[in-house]
């Protein structure tokens, strides 16, 4: 679980950031980021919203991994979307471990 906070404490406030500029240089060729967007805004605001240390978000990572085919960095994008990718695979990983 400490782990899992450490990431979140990280990560959240870049990916914040990041995740809506990233969707709006990118999503155009990359429909897919579309769905990501929106994964991070409902895993987001269930971290925000839950008072328990580690909330359910079981369905999201699995479905953000299926879409991302494992956070597997498509080969025509930016360093910000590479960035958004392993944060958000750092998340998810501190979560399972």
């Amino acid at each position: 679980m400490k782990k899992f906070n450490k990431a979140v404490e990280q990560h959240l406030g870049r990916l914040e950031q990041y995740v809506p500029v990233v969707e709006r240089v990118h999503g155009e060729h990359h429909p897919e980021f579309h769905d990501v967007r929106k994964l991070f805004d409902e895993i987001n605001t269930k971290i925000k919203k839950t008072d328990i240390e580690k909330p359910n978000l079981d369905n999201e990572l699995a479905k953000l991994r299926e879409i991302t085919a494992n956070y597997t960095v498509p080969g025509d994008v930016c360093e910000s979307y590479e960035a958004v990718y392993n944060m958000l695979k750092e998340v998810d990983k501190a979560y399972q471990g």
